[in-house]
Parts: C-alpha cells; structure tokens; sequence
C-alpha cells in the first residue's frame, strides 16, 4: 500500500487534477491525501475573520464569491452530465452551510469548521473526477478515522483502527480519496493539525497502514540545498535521513511539514518529495540511512525573537532556569535556540502571541530585552559538527552580525541568529562557500 499525498497547487486546476489523475492511477491500492485547492483555505480563514469583525453581510459576499469560483470548477472539471449535477449538488449543500455560519458567533469551533471545507471540496470533487474515468475510486472521510487525543496528538490506536475498518469495507477499491488537515478532536468536535498539515496526515496514515512508502507531491523537485527565493541555481536534494529532513523542515524549508516524518521514522517508512508537474523526476528520498558527512542544505526562518533574560544573581542559583522555562511552558510557546553566559541567558521563540505577558513574568525576577525582526539560519547535513571545514563557516560569515549560535546540540545541525535584514546575503555568502567552490 502506498500513501500519496497531493498539496493545494497540484489541484488547483483542471489540468492539474488531471496531473494527479495520471499519477494515481497507475500501481497498486493506494490511499490518497488531498489539501483544499490552492487559495481555498486563504479564502475560508479570510471568511472566518470577517466573521469575527461582526461583519456577517461581507463574509457572505466572500462566501458566494467563492462558490461561483466552484461552479466553474465543476463545470470545467466534468465531461459527463451525471457526475457534473452531482457534484454541483454537494457544492450547493456545503456552500449552504457556509452561509449559515456566517450568521454565528465566532469561536474556534467555529473557525474550525468553515477551513475544513476546502479538503472536503476537493476531496468530493477529485473521486468523482476519477469515477467518471472508471477508476475504482472511493472517498473516505478524515472524520471516520483521524483523531487527536487530550494532548492534541494524534490517537495512533484509534486512527490505526478505524482506518483498517473503513479500507476493509471497500474490498474492491484501488483508489481511497481522503482529506488532509481536518480531524475530529477527543470530544468530536471538528479540528484540524494546523497549516501545512496534510502532509502530517499522509505520514500518519502510512505508518497506521504500515505503508511501503509515503510520498508527498508538490510543485517543486525535492528538497534543495538552499532556498531558490533568494539564491540562484539550487540544486535539489537527490537523499536525506530522517533527521536531516526533520531538522531541515523545523527551520524554514516550508516544502515539508516540521511534523512528517515523525510517525514513519521508527517504521522506517520511507518519504519521498516528488514533483506533480515532473513525475519522472527522482525527487528527495528521505528514510533512515545517512550518506556522506558535510553540509546538504541550508534553510532559514524568519519571524524570529530573542530574549535575553539576566538575572540578578548567577544563573547557578537555584530554580532559575526551572522558572524561565516553566513561564514558557505556561503560554505553550516552544523555544528554538538557546545559549548561556554566568548570568544571563538569551533564547528564540517563533510564536510570538503570548510575549507581553512571557516578558511581564520573567521580568519580575530578572531584567528582559527583547530583539525581532531576526532569522534563524540553519546548515543541516550528517554529522557536521565534527567535519573539519566546518570552522570555515565563521570566516565566510565574518561580516555578518551574528546574534546566537547553536552548535552541537544536533549533531546534524548547526543555527545562526541573524537580523532579518541580512538573511538574502548570509544565504548567498554560504551557498557560494559550501556549494559553488565544492564544485569549482
């Protein structure tokens, strides 16, 4: 059994869907996960914020200016009467719900339910696309099988359980369609595993269906080894481990979801990145062996702030760390970088929600600075803390100011704190260092 899984841009058009088509249904059995159409769920939550202005009138204009948007979808989509009238009428019916919310309160509930329709519209839509070729295709709701526990983890036991349950009761299909990103929480309510999260959807269903391999189709040919945005003639990644990818995907290399390799990598379930628009192209394969040592990638995350904290005693005192971090813990804002001096210590975070009230608490006890617009870059490769150029890196760097340094908490990667405003030179300074003058 193979897991597919299929982003926004590859079924954004007619022709792309008819991409996927061709890719799907050729192998064996497979289950295939699908994101909403590329601008859907852009649409929804802008919808949804319409909704919490209290300006219900507005959000149901957005709300049938995308529907039209639909209707012609549909009626480009389908050649044959039966499967267009059919597709029209679900359209019709959860569009109908959308105008309902409108009238609602806004809550997160709420929120949740308007974005989840994207993956249920595309869903709809593609398995009737390939009904109408004569695949033995078969939509199969998240809702019947996707849960997430009292942590908002995935159920793993539940997951794994229903989903076998739902395949079983399809014996003769090839093709299961089933949607990315949406989920029931553990009271049942409708929920979702946040953007980006149909690729975390995919890994979870290839590990509870103990999957051969889980691929994730997008719009570009793999990983590559820095970020073809801001730097010229990148070259893809042909392999990668699972930690490298997971290191790579945390910090800033947004064609992964930070989460995806989690649930495959103790099954050693392999993950390939392949290209809906070049399917014969190799991609990155990702799975548990690592080759080579030495830099593969670089990739970088803005929306950075550091805090520094100095206590007014020497961090050795005792509890003062434990308190710190239990403040973070308190706002559940994760913490990316960290460094130590006797009497302070500095620190980054990417969410920053709850940082007035983080900087209130910490400041009753110490004394807080707070630096933003800052980026994390981040160098991954397999083991590259040991290799022996790596040094070099602070001499190419030496112009940069260079905030924090983590080096040597992973073994697969080294982070730099930069200002933001020299994120595109620090990338084109590496790139030129690691990849240019290996291959001069």
């Amino acid at each position: 059994m193979l897991v597919l899984k299929f982003g926004g841009t590859s079924v954004g058009s007619v022709k792309n869907m008819t991409n996927v088509k061709n890719i799907v249904s050729e192998g064996g059995r497979k289950v295939v996960v699908l994101s909403a159409m590329s601008g859907t769920t852009n649409a929804l939550v802008e919808i949804s914020n319409t909704i919490k202005d209290g300006k219900a009138a507005e959000a149901l204009s957005q709300v049938e200016a995308l529907y039209q948007n639909y209707v012609q979808v549909v009626n480009d989509l389908f050649s044959k009467d039966s499967f267009k009238e059919e597709s029209l009428a679900y359209i019709k019916a959860v569009f109908e719900e959308l105008r309902t919310l409108t009238s609602q309160k806004h809550s997160t509930l709420l929120y949740n339910k308007i974005v989840s329709k994207g993956e249920l519209l595309s869903t709809f839509m593609f398995s009737r696309f390939l009904q109408q070729d004569g695949l033995k295709a078969s939509l199969i709701s998240a809702f019947d099988f996707m849960r997430t526990d009292r942590l908002n983890e995935p159920d793993s036991f539940y997951i794994k359980q229903n989903l076998n349950r739902v395949l079983e009761a399809h014996a003769d299909t090839d093709i299961f369609i089933t949607q990315g990103f949406i989920c029931l929480d553990a009271d049942g309510n409708v929920s979702n595993l946040e953007r980006g999260g149909s690729d975390y959807t995919a890994s979870i269903v290839g590990a509870a269906l103990e999957a051969s391999e889980v691929q994730i189709w997008t719009d570009i040919d793999g990983f590559h080894n820095n970020d073809p945005r801001f730097v010229q003639d990148t070259d893809a990644i042909s392999h990668l481990s699972f930690d490298e990818a997971a290191e790579l995907a945390y910090f800033g290399a947004k064609i992964l979801h930070p989460q995806t390799v989690m649930p495959v990598r103790d099954l050693e379930i392999p993950v390939r990145i392949k290209n809906t628009m070049e399917p014969k192209a190799h991609g990155t394969l990702i799975d548990s062996s690592a080759e080579g040592e030495g830099i593969k990638a670089v990739a970088a995350i803005d929306g950075i702030t550091a805090i520094k904290i100095k206590s007014a005693r020497m961090l050795q005192a005792s509890g003062f760390l434990k308190k710190v971090f239990e403040i973070f813990e308190k706002y559940h804002t994760s913490i990316d970088m960290i460094t130590t001096s006797e009497i302070a210590v500095s620190l980054t975070i990417d969410d920053a929600t709850y940082l007035k009230d983080i900087v209130s608490e910490l400041e009753e006890f110490s004394k807080v600075d707070v630096d933003t617009h800052r980026t994390i870059v981040c160098l991954v490769g397999n083991n590259i803390v040991h290799h022996p150029d790596t040094h070099k890196l602070f001499q190419i760097l030496q112009d940069i100011n260079i905030r924090m340094i983590s080096y040597g908490g992973s073994n697969n990667n080294i982070s730099l704190l930069i200002n933001t405003s020299d994120k595109t030179e620090t990338l084109q300074k590496l790139h030129r260092y690691v990849f240019e003058t290996a291959l001069a």
